[in-house]
């Protein structure tokens, strides 16, 4: 792609920092980031040469020098910093969650399309190259007719109540931080869920712990998934068809390998990434690809099936009792 577009980093966190890294490793344009702070803002810039440092997001947003805003504040944020990036203008790719709730995400999708601008969800496994091998492989027919799909997304993170995992009023719990990986992938590859059956466990500041669904499709298909903040899994994934499987190694989400086995055990292919950097890169791709195709929806991941999602874990959050503060 000869033209760049110009990127402006909004707020300083460390998925910010792996995010801005992967840009500047692969050749991206990092104009400008903005911080709440100028101390900030200037430290992030020196850090990864950023030639402007703003002290405020609406400084950033109305940068001339900057095309499309990366947002990565907490959850409970992105639509309102979101909202001020569109209406100054700008492309918008907004961190996972992309919002905490399906009406938020309806609103970002409505006042894009109004101005005439892109705005996509940063679901950046989507668009890793193992994904798309496994996208091509099913498509082929490889695995014959899909039956399953089996994910978790566990950790073993803090159980400070201080910390955001664990902040109702950051939108912290396993299902958006953790489990919108699995339900996403469940999206990706077997559409919308015609049921959803939901249980859960929670920590004493009313945060989700670890939360595990059942997906429900027609042709007898059926996807499980399993996210938890206080206990590390495997993190790997399966897809499971009649003519085979896909096995995708720890960690599944990212660059990794994966394997297509037969029913009789036999390995027909082996996939092994290789990508330089942590591959958050392929996402920016994306949004200037489909910028400078003039298609302001998306495909590999489009607007509203982004809204659909958010429409799932709403419903997820009505069966298990979640609700954050505001809503």
């Amino acid at each position: 792609m000869t033209d760049r577009l110009r990127w402006g980093i909004l707020a300083t966190g460390g998925i910010a920092r792996l995010f801005t890294n992967d840009l500047k490793l692969n050749g991206f344009t990092v104009q400008a980031v903005g911080s709440r702070s100028r101390e900030g803002a200037q430290a992030f810039a020196e850090k990864f040469d950023i030639p402007t440092a703003h002290d405020s997001y609406e400084a950033l947003v109305a940068d001339p020098e900057v095309d499309v805003i990366y947002v990565s504040t907490p959850h409970p944020l992105h639509a309102a910093n979101a909202r001020l990036a569109l209406e100054a203008g700008k492309h918008v790719l907004v961190e996972k969650p992309f919002t905490v709730n399906a009406r938020e995400a309806q609103e970002l999708a409505d006042l894009a399309a109004e101005r005439g601008l892109l705005i996509l969800e940063a679901m950046w496994t989507r668009y890793l190259p193992h994904m798309v091998r496994i996208r091509e492989i099913i498509a082929d027919g490889m695995l014959g007719e899909l039956r399953s799909l089996i994910a978790d997304h566990t950790q073993l993170l803090p159980d400070d109540p201080e910390h955001r995992i664990n902040a109702l009023e950051l939108g912290g719990g396993a299902l958006l931080d953790l489990g919108i990986y699995p339900i996403s992938f469940a999206w990706d590859l077997f559409g919308a869920p015609l049921t959803i059956q939901t249980t859960a466990t929670f920590k004493t500041t009313g945060a989700d712990a670890q939360v595990a669904t059942i997906f429900g499709y027609d042709g007898d298909r059926l996807a499980t998934t399993l996210s938890a903040s206080h206990t590390l899994g495997p993190n790997t994934a399966s897809v499971l068809g009649t003519r085979g499987r896909i096995e995708i190694d720890r960690v599944w989400y990212t660059p990794t390998i994966f394997r297509v086995i037969g029913i009789d055990g036999s390995v027909h292919e082996e996939y092994r990434s290789e990508v330089t950097g942590r591959g958050m890169h392929f996402q920016a791709e994306a949004v200037e690809r489909l910028v400078a195709e003039g298609n302001l929806t998306g495909d590999v991941l489009p607007i509203d099936e982004t809204v659909a999602i958010m429409g799932t874990l709403d419903a997820i959050r009505e069966q298990i009792g979640l609700r954050y503060p505001g809503e």
